[in-house]
């Protein structure tokens, strides 16, 4: 580096260093110190200043020639006085300057040397910062795994680099669940975009295609599309559930339950399945009312699709101890274990599932029931059916900041004869 681009960087530097809190700590410390030494020495000035007003190098020489006898006449003691008067002043005045002259020069040094242990001690005090800033300044978009794991004495500088390594586990598992789920969502549509433009790009590449090749590619595509936008809605559903629900109510979840169900009564007559309920009243839990209808219609439909005609889908609802639930029951082909965890993850589908299942239905259910503070189960066997369950505290286990207005559920406008529900 040339000597001019040097003299530039240390100049860039030195002014920025005159802008931290390791200077500025510094010099509080050096102008308190300086602040207290210049009151000491000034007191001192000012003692010894008053204290040498009296002229006793005079009186004593005076008192002198009294007490040995010796024959003075008026004015000449008149004149030894004036005479030892100021010779006395002026070594007072050549006394008190040099007090002043070496106090100044003590005072300089010492705000000298506070300024360089100030220094010192400052950059060892924020030390740590330096290190969280560089952790900070290493940190990407792709790469959360730097922490700073500060050791020393839990004061308020570990605690800061403590809650800062916190904040980066929480953002590293958000992004990575981001993540997950922007690939897991580009591969659900991926498939149907493929399918649109395949059945396209074949019959546009056809000279021969006839009218009916076109309207079977235009229900092609109007399938595929119809599947897009409920994995859309779907997605929609599921990132607005991540958070926990803000506007609370007491809830009867047996009513909601009977609602949900009017939604596919439809749908059951018409696939020969029949819809049963038994629960009791009062059922009450503090809880969104929408989010928790969805819940129950998600699992609706995916007992819908996997029932087979002629069998019962068997909602029941209770309470226990602390807890209410709901539960729905189906005679389908049931889940082997090792896929009964994974049905509740997005876009996974167990081994019976249908081949148009989207994948995103349990994943719902399982993040507004952990929303709400409760959980979702599965109890399942291959060849008797699966029942899926929601736990919800009950109003004495709830939030006690929540509100208590009664939330009475409204029945749907229009019911859904041909919902086409959702598997596993």
């Amino acid at each position: 580096m040339r000597p001019a681009g040097r003299a530039e960087e240390f100049r860039r530097r030195f002014y920025r260093s005159l802008g931290s809190i390791r200077f500025r700590l510094a010099l509080i410390y050096s102008l308190l110190l300086f602040g207290l030494g210049a009151i000491v020495v000034g007191a001192i000035y000012w003692g010894l200043a008053r204290n040498l007003d009296e002229s006793t190098l005079s009186q004593s020489v005076a008192t002198e020639s009294l007490r040995t006898g010796a024959a003075v006449s008026a004015a000449d003691e008149q004149a030894l006085r004036e005479v030892l008067i100021a010779v006395e002043m002026q070594s007072n005045e050549r006394a008190m300057r040099m007090l002043r002259d070496y106090s100044l020069f003590a005072l300089a040094v010492l705000f000298g040397a506070s300024m360089i242990v100030g220094w010192s001690l400052a950059g060892h005090v924020l030390k740590p910062v330096g290190r969280i800033t560089a952790v900070a300044r290493r940190i990407s978009a792709t790469d959360l795994s730097q922490r700073i794991a500060l050791d020393g004495p839990p004061d308020e500088l570990r605690r800061l680099a403590d809650t800062f390594d916190d904040m980066l586990d929480r953002l590293d598992r958000s992004f990575d669940a981001q993540r997950g789920f922007v690939e897991d969502a580009s591969h659900e549509l991926r498939n149907p975009l493929a399918v649109i433009r395949s059945n396209l790009d074949t019959t546009l590449a056809d000279p021969d295609a006839t009218t009916e090749d076109y309207r079977f590619v235009a229900e092609q595509v109007n399938r595929s599309v119809d599947r897009m936008s409920r994995v859309v809605e779907d997605l929609v559903t599921f990132a607005r559930h991540e958070t926990r629900p803000q506007h609370l109510a007491l809830v009867d979840l047996g009513e909601l339950a009977q609602l949900a169900m009017a939604e596919f009564d439809g749908y059951a007559a018409n696939h020969d399945v029949r819809l049963t309920y038994a629960a009791p009243g009062g059922l009450l839990t503090l809880g969104d009312a929408g989010s928790l209808r969805q819940a129950l219609a998600n699992l609706l439909s995916n007992a819908l699709s996997v029932a087979p005609a002629g069998s019962e889908v068997r909602v029941t609802a209770g309470g226990e101890g602390a807890w209410v639930w709901v539960a729905v029951a189906d005679q389908g082909p049931g889940i082997p274990t090792e896929d009964q965890e994974r049905v509740f993850q997005r876009f996974q589908r167990g081994r019976q599932a249908s081949a148009d299942g989207r994948g995103l239905g349990l994943a719902i259910v399982r993040q507004i029931a952990e929303s709400h503070r409760g959980e979702a189960r599965l109890t399942s066997s291959e060849g008797t059916g699966s029942t899926f369950t929601v736990l919800l505290p009950a109003t004495g286990a709830s939030s006690p900041g929540a509100r208590t207005r009664r939330a009475r559920p409204t029945r749907p406008t229009k019911r859904t004869s041909e919902a086409v529900p959702a598997s596993r």
